[in-house]
């Protein structure tokens, strides 16, 4: 496998972090990935192995105030800004990559930040496949506690108001702890304004659900504590493709790429993608 690493400026005009993980085989087609909350593009370079043994690329940014990518740590001012960076660096593919499929690939924020994306770029991409995304949580924040977050978010935008849970993240004990470890992850409290962009992005990603026809696989651990599996029901439900899938893993958290079974994860992912894109085993 071969690897490209670089910054680009982001629609803040920050300075992000981008990785290319490329197969020593031609590209059949290149992953453009959204990784989650509080994480960067790194912890994915496993998966990225995976994948280029089989023809595919994988492209992935650290989000601003993520890892690599400059930025306030845990913080957004507009939830756009996510978005709009996403852009450029799609357009940074295309012109690397030139017509090969593009799979969007998310996880858990970073499905959130794809599904929005799609809303109106889904005709720039042959498929697309969200693990844990946050599109629902459960329960659902009653009117009382929307205020003060709402409130907090323009009043005290950078102060701490969510706390993410390390143990949730997968059931591999020594994962955790790389997580818990790692300099580039995260480990203080998501910001008022972030939370709040959160869950207007999600608001708005219910809404617009019907309008994705894109060919779409769901992914999701029963026992994710971190990201509600009702949003991957929500949406395999409401989404208008005719392609769809879910997959509900029982016993999986959080982090379906870093449990124990990922490898069977990995597999539903190729297979699906085999028949979608229209490849075979023999081809990759």
């Amino acid at each position: 496998m071969k690897h490209n690493e670089g910054t680009f400026e982001g629609a803040g005009g920050t300075s992000i972090y981008y990785q290319y993980w490329l197969p020593e085989a031609p590209v059949r087609a290149v992953f453009l990935l959204a990784h989650g909350a509080a994480e960067h593009c790194a912890r994915y370079q496993h998966v990225a192995e995976y994948f280029a043994e089989h023809g595919f690329a994988m492209a992935g940014l650290d989000h601003e105030g993520h890892g690599r990518s400059e930025g306030t740590r845990g913080y957004v001012r507009d939830f756009d800004d996510f978005l709009d960076t996403l852009g450029i660096f799609h357009a940074q593919i295309n012109r690397d990559f030139g017509d090969v499929p593009t799979i969007l690939l998310g996880h858990s924020m970073g499905g959130l930040i794809g599904t929005s994306y799609l809303l109106d770029h889904q005709d720039d991409f042959a498929a697309c496949i969200l693990s844990g995304p946050a599109i629902k949580t459960d329960p659902e924040p009653g009117w009382l506690q929307m205020t003060i977050i709402r409130v907090l978010s323009a009043l005290l935008p950078k102060m701490g108001a969510l706390q993410l849970d390390a143990n949730g993240v997968c059931r591999d004990p020594e994962t955790v702890q790389r997580y818990r470890e790692d300099p580039l992850v995260f480990s203080g409290k998501l910001s008022a304004r972030l939370v709040s962009e959160l869950f207007n992005t999600m608001a708005k990603v219910q809404e617009g659900a019907k309008n994705i026809t894109l060919p779409m696989l769901m992914l999701h651990g029963e026992q994710d504590s971190m990201a509600s599996p009702t949003g991957s029901r929500f949406l395999y439900e409401q989404v208008g493709s005719k392609n769809k899938d879910l997959k509900i893993y029982p016993e999986l958290y959080h982090e379906i790429f870093n449990e124990p079974e990922r490898e069977q994860v990995f597999k539903d992912m190729l297979n699906w993608l085999e028949d979608t894109l229209g490849f075979t085993a023999s081809r990759l």
